[in-house]
């Protein structure tokens, strides 16, 4: 929680550009979901490491309960597509506590009723003991969910070479 709010102080402290540039674009659409979107609750649940791309070993070694949660803004913009601001702490493969804050836009596409599908990115900050002694680094990765009225089942994949990262990660977000 204080990360959300360290994120949102600094977000409204923030002056964006008024230009084109991805940069400039992407601060303004962070500050009006902070400043106008509605709280969600996120919760954490899997994280599937890939098993063609470790040893039998190092799977058993694996945490891939990734329990945690946090807690984020978002907004859906005027072509129905979602903007969120979100903070999260869950468990990493190692159980480690494994802190992120950033944002995430979805495309939404309607399938049937009040169901959706989404498709997009996330870019957040994080940190892990076990990489870079716990320095927080920048990662942008793919996000698709699949959405029932104000409750999604989204999921992130960390891509990365034979024996590190290959990780499906999982994750529910209620929207109120």
């Amino acid at each position: 929680m204080s990360s959300l709010l360290l994120v949102a102080a600094s977000a409204q402290a923030l002056e964006c550009g008024s230009s084109d540039s991805l940069l400039d674009k992407g601060c303004r659409r962070s500050t009006q979901v902070l400043n106008e979107g509605e709280t969600d609750v996120y919760v954490t649940g899997y994280a599937y490491h890939l098993r063609s791309m470790y040893s039998a070993e190092k799977i058993k070694s694996f945490n891939e309960r990734a329990w945690g949660g946090g807690v984020g803004k978002s907004l859906y913009d005027e072509d129905g597509d979602w903007h969120g601001v979100y903070a999260m702490a869950f468990l990493d493969s190692h159980k480690d506590v494994e802190p992120t804050a950033g944002y995430a836009y979805q495309k939404m596409v309607p399938v049937a009723g009040e169901w959706k599908v989404g498709a997009g990115f996330t870019a957040f900050l994080t940190s892990r003991t076990d990489t870079l002694k716990g320095v927080p680094v920048p990662v942008v990765l793919p996000l698709a969910s699949l959405q029932y009225r104000k409750s999604a089942l989204m999921a992130s994949f960390m891509p990365g070479p034979k024996g590190n990262g290959n990780v499906f990660f999982l994750f529910g977000r209620i929207h109120y």
